[in-house]
């Protein structure tokens, strides 16, 4: 179903399906990595095998590319809405505060998990004094997976700064069409090519790219690293100016099959150049590095927008169920990985296929963090503060009033 021009001013539904499903992918993704071989995460489960090295690169490929698109758009419709003061301080309170609070408990979940691994392993020795803590400053401060809350702050920062630029050097309102006519020209089957070609380039000069983990995560230090911020920065970008063209949605929702056949073709391509699962980077700038950071470029926008197409086509319309997902996801993205790596170390030895423990691991991850989210953050402040509303429980039916005789 391909979303109108008429319900375009309501609720999109299939963005929000989007948003979620990007976030709750992330306890798969982060799930499978112990299952990968050879070991290319702290926990390595015995049994591993390369499905799971196909599972994460497909996942990692488009995940957070799509959420960034879908937080651009989300983002001009809210500043257009609400202006840029509440905007401002809507972004502090629910981007920048979770950031805030939940950083030490997640690290401290993180810590536990490593201790516990370093002992289930035998890494240490009883009685050996514990090794000295590790020193941290600007440029390699742990921001674990809650990075993406500290790169949206700052794209939300560049925004108003630019808006503010432009309300002084832009007083009659030029600028507003001319984007929009870029915008309606970008947006076509050329339309991945396009993106990629400055991430492409990025990619190709940086010393410490690692082909099978496409984008390079900055989930170390306060300034992210090019790659990422071309990357991911193209995207939000891309989905602000959408925003201001919002029958552009039909157009990639109607290309989706065209965009999800390019990021099938490009995706395995991407693999195969970058050898399969593994942390060796490709330092220098060679002609072979060049073909695969173009060939990963054009597969992460090609399937970003393929999965914006698609759930415009399929998911637009309104679900109790994926809505309470959406709110559930943000909360379930937080908490998650430390819970996933306390599952991962519990599993590593037990006997069973790979993927079996990997279901295990997830559905229980799921679980608890959709309990949580029900008893502890839905219908309190913690959902407001989450997710800008409280749900209220459910009262139960008052009585029948019986007439008096």
């Amino acid at each position: 179903m391909v979303i109108s021009q008429a319900e375009q001013g309501e609720r999109l539904h299939g963005l929000d399906a989007l948003r979620a499903g990007a976030l709750l992918l992330g306890v798969v993704l982060h799930a499978s990595l112990s299952f990968v071989p050879p070991q290319i995460w702290i926990v390595a489960d015995d049994s591993r095998s390369i499905g799971a090295a196909w599972l994460f690169f497909a996942i990692h490929l488009f995940r957070m590319t799509a959420f960034f698109l879908i937080a651009g758009l989300f983002a001009h419709r809210m500043l257009t809405r609400r202006g840029w003061l509440a905007f401002a301080k809507d972004r502090v309170v629910r981007i920048a505060g979770p950031l805030a609070v939940f950083w030490f408990p997640v690290m401290a979940g993180i810590v536990t998990a490593l201790v516990w691994n370093a002992h289930a392993n035998g890494l240490v020795t009883p009685g050996a004094p514990p090794p000295p803590p590790p020193t941290y400053d600007w440029t390699n401060f742990p921001l674990t997976h809650l990075w993406f809350l500290w790169m949206l702050t700052l794209f939300y920062a560049v925004v108003l700064i630019v808006r503010a630029v432009l309300s002084v050097l832009d007083r009659k309102g030029w600028a507003g069409p001319v984007v929009d006519r870029i915008t309606g020209a970008l947006i076509g089957p050329w339309t991945p090519a396009a993106l990629a070609a400055p991430l492409a380039l990025a990619l190709w000069l940086d010393p410490k790219w690692i082909a099978f983990f496409a984008v390079p995560t900055p989930d170390a230090g306060v300034i992210p690293n090019t790659s990422a911020l071309v990357g991911f920065g193209l995207a939000f970008g891309l989905g602000f100016v959408l925003d201001r063209r919002r029958d552009l949605l039909d157009r990639i929702a109607k290309a989706s099959p065209l965009f999800l056949s390019v990021a099938l073709v490009s995706g395995v391509a991407a693999y195969v150049l970058a050898g399969g699962p593994s942390i060796a980077p490709m330092a220098k700038p060679t002609a072979g590095k060049a073909l695969s950071a173009a060939v990963t470029a054009v597969a992460i926008y090609a399937s970003a927008l393929a999965a914006m197409g698609l759930c415009l086509r399929f998911a637009s319309g309104h679900s109790p169920a994926r809505r309470y997902l959406s709110d559930a996801s943000y909360w379930i993205y937080i908490v998650h990985l430390p819970l996933v790596m306390l599952a991962q170390v519990w599993v590593q030895d037990w006997a069973g296929p790979w993927w079996v423990k990997l279901i295990g691991v997830s559905a229980g991850v799921f679980a608890v963090c959709l309990a949580s989210y029900e008893l502890l953050i839905r219908h309190n402040f913690m959902g407001r503060w989450l997710n800008g509303r409280r749900v209220p429980w459910r009262n139960r039916p008052a009585p029948a009033l019986v007439p008096a005789e």
